[in-house]
Formats: C-alpha cells, sequence, structure tokens
C-alpha cells in the first residue's frame, strides 16, 4: 500500500473567531514540498484567490483520468500531443440531504499524432480510464465524460 501525506495548516492570528468572520486562508504542503495557499469556496466566506477543496476535488478526479488515459494511450500505440480538461464539479444536496459533490464533468479535448481513434475506440478510452482512476474509485460522486 502506498502512503501519500499533506501537511495542512491554518491560524487565526488577530482575527476574530466570530463565525461569519474567521479566517478560511489556509496551506496546504504535499510531502514533496509543493505548497499551496487554500480557502473555503468563496460563497462559503472563503478567499477567491486561493484553491478550494471542491476545485481541489474536481482537479484530482480530472487529473486522475487524464493520467489513466494517457497510460492506456501509451499501451496501445496511441501518441497523445496535448490534454486539456475544463472540468466542472457540482457541489449541492444530496441524496440524504446533505452538502456533497453530487456531480462532475470533464471535458477532456485531446490532440493526437496522426489519426486520432474513431469515436468508438475513443468513448472505450475514456471507459477504461474512468473504471481505472484510483480517485474515481475512491468517491461515489457521478462522473460524466463529454
Amino acid at each position: 500500500m502506498e502512503s501519500h501525506k499533506v501537511t495542512i495548516h491554518w491560524e487565526r492570528g488577530d482575527q476574530s473567531f466570530e463565525p461569519e468572520h474567521y479566517p478560511r486562508d489556509h496551506e496546504w504542503q504535499f510531502d514533496g514540498g509543493e505548497r499551496v495557499k487554500a480557502s473555503a469556496a468563496a460563497g462559503f466566506h472563503g478567499n477567491p484567490d486561493c484553491v478550494d477543496p471542491e476545485q481541489a476535488f474536481t482537479a484530482a478526479l480530472s487529473a486522475c483520468h487524464m493520467l489513466t488515459f494517457l497510460a492506456l494511450a501509451s499501451k496501445k500505440r496511441i501518441v497523445v500531443n496535448a490534454y486539456d480538461d475544463q472540468a466542472e464539479g457540482f457541489l449541492g444536496k444530496n441524496e440524504d440531504g446533505r452538502m456533497a459533490m453530487v456531480r462532475v464533468v470533464l471535458r477532456p479535448r485531446i490532440e493526437f499524432e496522426g489519426d486520432p481513434p474513431d469515436p468508438e475506440q475513443l468513448a472505450q478510452l475514456h471507459e477504461r480510464a474512468h473504471k481505472a482512476c484510483f480517485i474515481a474509485n475512491s468517491v461515489n460522486t457521478p462522473v460524466e465524460i463529454e
């Protein structure tokens, strides 16, 4: 089993700790040393200049799908030159009435070397990538690929 470590650091400083006014900004430090300024989503009194957990969740699903897709394409000798995704995660109430990421839509646009796979082959690659994606296998949020 592999371990992935992240350190989260938050401080109140000299700011109030009233419900609408305490600071939401914090820092994520990953085991490779990368630091990311993070906050709550803007709609929850967060800083819009920082990454929020819902964006990170959406990015993790998108990146995992992309990396899995690239691995599968490479094994099939389908050369990919570029991959872009305008992923979108939706926060709402789940079936139990609790706030959750209720849906994520991935919109990958891929440039291939030479002739691209036909639409059926491409759909199969995306389906296989989705089924093999570690993050998608870890959540119950529906993930759609457009």
